[in-house]
């Protein structure tokens, strides 16, 4: 499977004023909406290798987040529910009805804190290796975490994700302003256990088989939607009340699952389930 980030094809890129933010975002295909958000240090562009398998079906709307992409930074934190109230903007902006949302890494926790916070807005959710605790996260993982910061910019300097700012962000200069930004945000430890467990539309947990946290944390996630709890049944009966579902991608790390065939099919083929 593939690691590299390649541009996507032409799209409609604009910006939109959200919360004092000049958000750009990109519009792809056509049909029911689908707003897309990428994960940590990178940008929209990061879908480029699976945006024809969803913008097939869907109008995809890709959106660069505070300070990544070409969205520029404000001075606030990097914080998912600010960000989670960005996109909630962006669709009151474009007039959207209760649009799909799928988030992979950091874009899936901003896409968990707006079904949390809105669910009026959402119609069904896809959430890609986001843990929902911080102590899920392997502990030399954490380690790495902790060493976030503008220090680490001269390190990160052969990375996608550096060659992506350099060549899109407004700022080029502010990536280790970001890397500070991103640091203290994942010093911050998260629970967001109460937000699963309150999730009012049909959402897919999913994750690689590898991933940043064990395919055991995903379980537990899906446990809070009262997924796995029981025998699904003949007619399904037994299956999740709220339509939930739980995807572990074979073959799959965190950095690479968003890249993956099988996630846009098991997003797609979840998010064109009638709803429950």
């Amino acid at each position: 499977m593939s690691t590299e980030w390649t541009a996507n094809a032409a799209g409609n890129g604009q910006y939109a004023e959200v919360n004092g933010l000049n958000m750009y975002y990109e519009t792809h295909g056509s049909g029911s909406p689908l707003i897309l958000l990428h994960g940590g240090l990178g940008s929209g562009e990061m879908f480029g290798p699976v945006l024809a398998a969803f913008a097939e079906h869907r109008q995809v709307i890709l959106p660069d987040l505070q300070a990544h992409g070409r969205t520029a930074d404000i001075d606030r934190p990097l914080d998912i529910r600010l960000m989670a109230d960005d996109i909630a903007a962006l669709i009151d902006h474009l007039g959207l009805d209760r649009p799909d949302v799928a988030g992979y890494s950091l874009g899936g926790g901003v896409a968990t804190a707006l079904a949390a916070k809105h669910p009026e807005k959402v119609g069904r959710l896809v959430v890609l290796s986001t843990y929902m605790r911080s102590d899920a996260v392997y502990a030399e993982i954490r380690a790495q975490q902790g060493q976030v910061s503008a220090a680490a910019a001269e390190f990160m300097k052969e990375t996608p994700m550096y060659e992506l700012y350099q060549r899109v962000a407004p700022r080029p200069e502010d990536f280790p302003r970001l890397l500070d930004k991103i640091g203290a945000a994942m010093a911050i430890p998260i629970d967001f256990t109460e937000e699963v467990r309150g999730l009012q539309v049909p959402t897919l947990i999913a994750a690689g088989d590898a991933d940043m946290a064990p395919p055991s944390h995903f379980v537990e996630v899906f446990a809070l939607l009262d997924g796995g709890l029981r025998d699904g049944g003949w007619t399904g009966e037994g299956r999740p009340k709220g339509g939930h579902a739980l995807a572990i991608l074979p073959g799959a790390t965190h950095y690479n699952s968003f890249l993956s065939p099988l996630f846009a099919a098991t997003a797609l083929a979840f998010l064109d389930q009638p709803q429950p």
